[in-house]
């Protein structure tokens, strides 16, 4: 049975299970690519003071270290727990046309206009109780 189980891990992933997610044999090297590819889009586009570039380059960073410091897919997957690693390409190709987007919007500059006084406030209300 033992060694059974060795052979099966051993396999390749046949399929994803996931429609339109057709199994990559190269993934966790395009994974990195990607990884490395976001981490350079975010120095170029985004100020360092930026709240998302801070979030952004946290999580990329954490994925890189797990992606290059495993080899197999499985613990990859199990590692960044965020899908298949299929999954996990398409997120970080996602993550670079939004670089592109929050550069454009300059979504870390003040807003053009103050906000309206009380914006928010229904928000704080307690909710009644009935």
């Amino acid at each position: 049975m033992k060694f059974t189980c060795a052979l099966f891990q051993v396999t390749q992933k046949v399929t994803t299970g996931l429609v339109g997610f057709p199994v990559n044999p190269n993934a966790r090297s395009e994974l990195i690519q990607l990884y490395k590819k976001t981490l350079e889009e975010l120095k170029a586009k985004i100020p360092e003071k930026a709240v998302y570039r801070q979030s952004v380059e946290t999580i990329t960073i954490h994925r890189l270290k797990i992606a290059e410091k495993n080899e197999d897919a499985a613990k990859i997957e199990e590692l960044v727990n965020a899908g298949q690693i299929e999954e996990l390409i398409d997120q970080a190709q996602d993550e670079i046309k939004l670089i592109s987007k929050v550069a454009e919007w300059k979504a870390w500059e003040p807003l053009e206009q103050p906000v309206p006084p009380h914006q928010w406030e229904y928000f704080k209300k307690a909710a009644p109780i009935e």
